[in-house]
């Protein structure tokens, strides 16, 4: 079966960039910074990024870019006969636990925008902010139906293939949600006391860190990139061979740090400025921010973008975690792509409508003391994700033919490396798999 590809380099960028840029950065990135004093714990995620993100991001490359296939068929290329193929389970399975249960916080997104879009939105208390939330995802109905609903858009654009679909939508998506959140960064610096919101965010002051800032911003690194589910060996797979992975990498990881420290731009400021806590926790979306929308002025037209910017997001990261299980069945069973495309929809739809009634009728199951969107929630980024990372890390540093890694990052020496390439592998020796370790050991409790 002929493969088809991204079309351009810019169209691959901004596809990989949308897989990176998710809910993440714009939801958990600046809660984590509240939480962790502000600018000390940019300065660590940023190194983690470099020290971390990268090396993996390249290594994932490497591998889908070499073969040009999933996971298990470029291991079965690349290395015949060794145990890590089996790995590309392990990222299937990860990719639709973890779609299936992001959908949901995907369909709360629709919720929003549709409320905001409706007018009823705003003016209420920050108490009644918190009931409407509780309320909504305790209503089984109205959380299912618009969690099915973003599933279906999402796997409308997978329908229309890489180049029609996953590449246009993203080419279109990335660079509005970027002017959007530019928009929305002018609007924050110019409220009252926003310096009070920049100076929290930039200001480095280490007494506020901590280890658990530390693990923090080293998980966030990790899960802001899309690492260890196979997905960027996916996305790989579909580059041009004349693709420069070590310059991609670095333009993808800059401009998914971007987006995360633009959102802490867009939120801090807004919070200071109306007296609220920068400390808010998961909840700063959901309810603290329509608390400042309304006192804006056209604060309806502010939430009906902010959630727009949010849909965006979200659809293109999910859009990238459901090519995983779609690509890998058009590799390993060499069926077609509308097959594949339905059986990923309809097991991503049995997790996510799981996930969904999760907050209500099934709220009396429990895994690990969890209820399902929780324990999803848990398993996903903290074993899948740093599962899929460690091996990738370990298999790429220790067995990986170097000259395949060599040809692979400098195009067949088209490109200089001497630098960059004992760098990568230090870092996917040593580096990368301690703080996989240590980021695991931190949130199973361990340590």
């Amino acid at each position: 079966m002929k493969r088809t590809g991204f079309a351009t380099r810019l169209g691959a960028i901004a596809a990989t960039v949308g897989s990176a840029v998710g809910l993440g950065n714009i939801w958990r990135f600046p809660y984590q910074a509240g939480e962790n004093g502000g600018g000390a714990y940019i300065l660590v995620y940023l190194l983690c990024v470099l020290l971390l993100g990268v090396p993996i991001m390249m290594s994932e490359f490497v591998i889908g870019r070499s073969t040009h296939k999933s996971m298990k068929g470029a291991i079965e290329q690349l290395s015949p006969g060794s145990p890590f193929k089996f790995f590309a389970y392990v990222g299937v399975l990860g990719a639709l636990l973890i779609c299936g249960y992001y959908s949901v916080v995907c369909g709360w997104v629709i919720e929003y925008l549709w409320s905001s879009v409706s007018g009823t939105l705003l003016n209420h208390t920050p108490e009644q902010y918190s009931e409407i939330f509780t309320t909504f995802v305790g209503t089984p109905q109205r959380c299912v139906m618009w969690t099915l609903l973003f599933l279906v858009l999402n796997f409308l654009v997978l329908n229309r293939g890489i180049e029609k679909g996953v590449e246009r939508i993203s080419n279109v998506m990335m660079p509005v949600l970027f002017v959007l959140l530019i928009v929305f960064c002018v609007n924050s610096l110019m409220l009252p006391d926003s310096d009070d919101g920049l100076e929290f965010l930039f200001e480095v002051d280490f007494d506020d860190l901590g280890w658990k800032g530390v693990v923090d911003a080293m998980g966030q690194a990790f899960m802001s990139l899309s690492l260890g589910v196979t997905c960027l060996i996916t996305y790989s797979s579909y580059f041009k061979d004349d693709s420069n992975l070590m310059k991609d990498a670095v333009t993808i990881s800059m401009l998914d740090s971007l987006v995360a420290i633009l959102a802490g731009i867009v939120i801090f400021p807004a919070v200071f400025s109306f007296g609220l806590e920068p400390n808010a926790g998961p909840k700063l979306i959901f309810e603290i921010l329509p608390t400042i929308f309304q006192q804006l002025p056209g604060g309806t037209i502010w939430a009906v973008l902010f959630f727009v910017l949010l849909f965006f997001a979200s659809i293109t990261s999910t859009i990238s975690l459901s090519e995983i299980p779609i690509t890998f069945m058009i590799d390993e069973y060499n069926i077609s792509r509308i097959k594949a495309i339905i059986i990923t929809a309809v097991l991503m739809t049995i997790v996510a409508v799981l996930s969904a009634l999760s907050f209500s009728t099934l709220s009396d199951v429990k895994l690990l003391d969890r209820n399902i969107f929780d324990f999803l929630d848990f398993v996903g980024p903290n074993f899948f994700m740093l599962l899929g990372g460690l091996v990738t890390a370990i298999y790429v540093g220790w067995f990986l033919n170097k000259d395949i890694i060599h040809n692979q990052l400098t195009n067949g020496g088209a490109h200089r490396s001497r630098f960059v390439q004992p760098y990568i592998i230090f870092s996917l020796r040593y580096i990368a798999p301690v703080a996989i370790i240590l980021i695991f050991l931190y949130y199973v409790g361990i340590i």
